[in-house]
């Protein structure tokens, strides 16, 4: 559209919605390259969102056994590794208490 309708910069990126500076790399690559090399150019910058990040979670009727014998494995870690800390974090209470001269709680 600039070359052949003779565009200015500004009035094809008012047109297009596209930066000026954009078009002035296209038109770059373009005279360099050919016309054909705009078709292969990778966007920049973040990726787009369902590209990124773990993978989904099947759910649980398309697991296989193993999947979810595995899945139960690492719930039950998880739930030992809170009550552990739990646990610490109870001890740790009635050692404070103690050592003020309190006695600790039934519950």
């Amino acid at each position: 559209d600039i070359e052949e309708n003779h565009l200015t910069l500004v009035a094809a990126s008012l047109k297009y919605d596209v930066s000026s500076s954009q078009i002035s790399e296209w038109k770059r690559i373009a005279r360099v390259h050919g016309y054909d090399a705009l078709s292969i150019i990778r966007p920049k910058g973040r990726p787009p969102k369902n590209d990124m990040g773990r993978p989904r979670k099947k759910k649980p009727d398309e697991m296989t056994e193993l999947e979810l014998l595995q899945l139960r494995v690492k719930e039950l870690e998880a739930e030992n590794a809170l009550l552990k800390k739990v646990k610490a974090l109870v001890e740790a209470r009635e050692a404070r208490l103690r050592e003020i001269g309190r006695k600790p709680s039934k519950n």
